[in-house]
């Protein structure tokens, strides 16, 4: 079809073009015209894409036009012995995923989250990439893999301690009042 294009392009008088604003500019349209689209699905290619450290993120390219998901990965080594993954199940979006400078921003939903980690492909490059992260990360610790949330049932939130009154740092006066009071009681 370009081939076509072409043809019809440098076949029309070269006055005709220079009337058109010029034989490149026609040249040009009738090439964009002619050109068809491509193929509307998704790649779906899947790489390392760091984040900090090498093996803290993977992309995958799961929509046309190269947008897709940056999962950002991370471990869990509460259990010093043990180091197993950590599931983010909200990703980065990605962007330029099929070109040569893939970056992502915003967020990502949570479904084409889901959606993604189910392939089996996806999970391969999971495993990899988390098992590189638990060996930098804790070389000590045994590698121990557990599958990554399908549904939002699945997901379980992450507990840390409570912030007790003893952990709060007191009033900036009171401080001051404190420091003032143990200079006059140190000074000779």
């Amino acid at each position: 079809m370009p081939g076509l294009c072409l043809r019809l392009a440098l076949s029309q008088p070269p006055l005709f073009r220079l009337r058109l604003g010029g034989g490149v500019l026609l040249l040009n349209l009738l090439l964009v015209g002619c050109v068809p689209k491509g193929d509307r699905s998704p790649s779906w290619m899947i790489y390392p894409l760091q984040r900090r450290q090498p093996h803290d993120g993977l992309a995958v390219v799961n929509q046309p036009d190269g947008y897709g998901l940056h999962l950002w990965l991370e471990t869990d080594t509460s259990d010093a012995a043990v180091c197993r993954p950590r599931w983010v199940v909200d990703p980065a979006r990605l962007f330029n995923g099929n070109g040569s400078a893939p970056f992502s921003g915003g967020l990502a939903s949570r479904k084409e989250f889901f959606e993604a980690v189910a392939r089996e492909d996806v999970q391969r490059a999971l495993r990899q990439e988390l098992e590189a992260l638990c060996r930098a990360r804790a070389p000590r610790a045994q590698w121990q893999w557990t599958d990554p949330p399908l549904q939002p049932s699945d997901v379980t939130v992450d507990t840390f301690p409570l912030v007790e009154e003893q952990d709060l740092l007191a009033a900036p006066a009171e401080v001051r009042a404190q420091e003032e009071e143990l200079m006059r009681g140190s000074t000779p």
